[in-house]
């Protein structure tokens, strides 16, 4: 357990037994030589997962990945200098998604900082504002008292990285020398006198901090809305079946509708909701029925959607707003008449149940409100899917509103931003897959995609799906290096419009130069032969047919690109063109 060869390898075991103890189950670990004494200790023990990557902007999304999906502490190791700042996209995507990472820089000791030692920066605080918290070890020791610092230390920092929010913890950690595990005599001491209960009692932290507060009066209130919505946003619970049990179970209670973002997991358990509304930015574009459906009170849950068309709506109408969320973060973009509820959505659920047996409630308003956005949208889907049944030429719109109907049940995917995530909340429709949608839509940067990919999909029981154009891709092709750590299946539907699709949807796009250069900015990569580079499975889809037949089933281990070659400005002109006509043709 502990390695009493050195001073270092003493301090760097404690550190890692403590952390197991705690609950770590995977680390990720960079090459270089100060984090030596960390790398030995977890690579030596048994219950951590320790993986090494050599690129640590890969590591760190690879990480993020590992840790958005189990919703524990994924450990992020590197060695001193510009190392650590290869870290810092994937540090500020996770503390805006709210991802637990644990980000361990090895230093040089501070007698050889400002010295022009080599390989030192400054590292004190080098994330800034965006860790939930960050300290600096002390060097080092055998002295009992310091290696029980240690051990509170790691504690504390534990538990800051998922509460009150999950977030990151950056501890920095100087070593001095000898970094290898040579034999050092002055531990023989230690080891005579070390306690045997020193890890005794360590657990993980399980409970959380929620704001209490009387949630009967805040029902009472929303019963006297005629109309009111839930507008169920961009989320990745752990318990995604009980999160929307939970929004299902306030919809029918209230007879409110559910706005669903695609990037949650309602729209696949669509069993459980019958107010269940998918296009609402459809909807909403056309302005009689925007009008007609102003709400006057919004019950959010999470992260507002995507939809531009939905928030513009929303800021222009300013209905009485309630944000659902047991974070202490501030969630009102809009800037409206907000209040905050600081509690999950299941203890309200919970609420509720303590509530239906004594409730006698008039609900006749928001029957009818909630009947016609239920209407339209049963109107709404059958246009789009007569239109998209049509379709034979390949275009990317159509493969968001494909997957839903061809996916093996229970298969996560991590859709990639830029166009991938307005297609889905455009187009994925509600099913019965149960599907966990993953994505990075704290910073809503393309930095690492396929990196978190890879390690949402790492172990998972399901074999997943990538859904991504070329140049987020291409700006994480390093992830690649990850297939020979890499235990499960990755399916990558690579559409390839050869540039950035999204920009064709801006009035920039009508100023050409210098658009196609500096804002498309078409790589013209042939994806057969750097597929062919990494040693990863490549095949061309030529067809709706082929695809499907691609995709169900799915195979059991590896990485493969599925590549659909689109036309950009084809793509741009179908949705100029069907997203306005979908609205305008519902006449209510």
């Amino acid at each position: 357990m502990i390695d009493f060869r050195n001073i270092n390898t003493v301090w760097a075991s404690v550190f890692v037994e403590t952390l197991a103890q705690l609950g770590l189950k995977t680390a990720i670990v960079c090459p270089g030589s100060r984090s030596t004494p960390l790398t030995i200790a977890f690579a030596q023990h048994s219950s951590i997962e320790t993986i090494p990557i050599l690129d640590e902007r890969s590591a760190s999304f690879f990480a993020l990945g590992i840790a958005k999906k189990s919703g524990i502490p994924t450990a992020l190791v590197c060695t001193s200098g510009t190392a650590g700042a290869n870290f810092y996209p994937a540090i500020i995507e996770a503390k805006e998604s709210r991802v637990p990472l644990l980000i361990l820089t090895a230093d040089r000791p501070p007698e050889l900082r400002d010295c022009h030692a080599g390989q030192t920066i400054d590292q004190v605080k080098l994330y800034g504002t965006y860790p939930n918290w960050q300290t600096e070890l002390t060097v080092p020791s055998l002295d009992l008292k310091l290696l029980r610092y240690l051990r509170q230390t790691l504690i504390y920092a534990w538990e800051r990285s998922q509460f009150p929010i999950p977030g990151v913890v950056h501890l920095n950690i100087p070593f001095r020398d000898p970094l290898h595990p040579i034999y050092q005599s002055e531990t023989e001491d230690l080891k005579a006198i070390f306690p045997n209960d020193f890890f005794d009692p360590i657990t993980p932290l399980k409970s959380s901090l929620f704001y209490s507060f009387n949630l009967s009066n805040y029902l009472k209130q929303w019963y006297n809305y005629s109309q009111g919505i839930i507008i169920a946003g961009v989320a990745q619970p752990q318990n995604a079946e009980g999160y929307c049990q939970a929004i299902a179970h306030l919809s029918q209670h209230l007879n409110y509708p559910v706005l669903a973002e695609g990037l949650s997991p309602i729209r696949n358990y669509s069993n459980l909701n019958p107010y269940l509304i998918s296009t609402y930015d459809l909807i909403l574009r056309n302005p009689t029925l925007a009008e007609k459906l102003a709400p006057q009170v919004v019950i959010q849950i999470g992260d507002l959607p995507t939809s531009k068309t939905l928030r513009n709506w929303l800021e222009q109408k300013q209905p009485d707003y309630f944000i659902l969320d047991p974070s202490y973060q501030n969630l009102d973009g809009l800037h409206g008449k907000t209040t905050h509820l600081r509690i999950p959505i299941e203890q309200l659920s919970e609420e509720i149940h303590h509530q239906e047996d004594t409730d006698t409630l008039n609900l006749t308003g928001s029957q009818f409100y909630c009947h016609l956005w239920c209407e339209l949208e049963a109107k709404l889907k059958t246009v789009i899917n007569q239109e998209f049944e049509a379709i034979n030429l390949l275009i990317e719109p159509k493969v968001a509103w494909l997957l839903p109907q061809i996916l093996p049940q229970n298969t996560p995917i991590f859709i990639a931003n830029s166009m991938p995530v307005r297609d889905v909340e455009f187009f994925w429709s509600p099913n019965l897959l149960n599907i966990q949608p993953f994505f990075n839509r704290g910073a809503n940067g393309i930095d690492g995609t396929l990196s978190t990919a890879l390690g949402i999909a790492h172990h998972h029981q399901q074999s997943s799906i990538l859904l991504t154009g070329d140049l987020a891709l291409l700006h994480d092709t390093n992830g690649f290096l990850l297939r020979n750590q890499f235990i499960g299946h990755l399916t990558i539907i690579l559409i390839n419009n050869n540039g950035g699709g999204i920009f064709e949807m801006l009035p920039i796009s009508q100023f050409n130069p210098p658009f196609e250069d500096y804002f498309a900015t078409p790589q013209n990569i042939n994806f057969d032969q750097l597929a062919a580079t990494y040693k990863i499975e490549y095949e061309k889809i030529l067809s709706w047919e082929q695809l499907k037949q691609r995709l169900n089933p799915l195979p059991d281990s590896g990485i493969r690109i599925l590549e659909i070659q689109t036309n950009r400005k084809i793509d741009a002109k179908w949705r100029q063109k069907y997203l306005q006509q979908f609205a305008d043709e519902l006449n209510f």
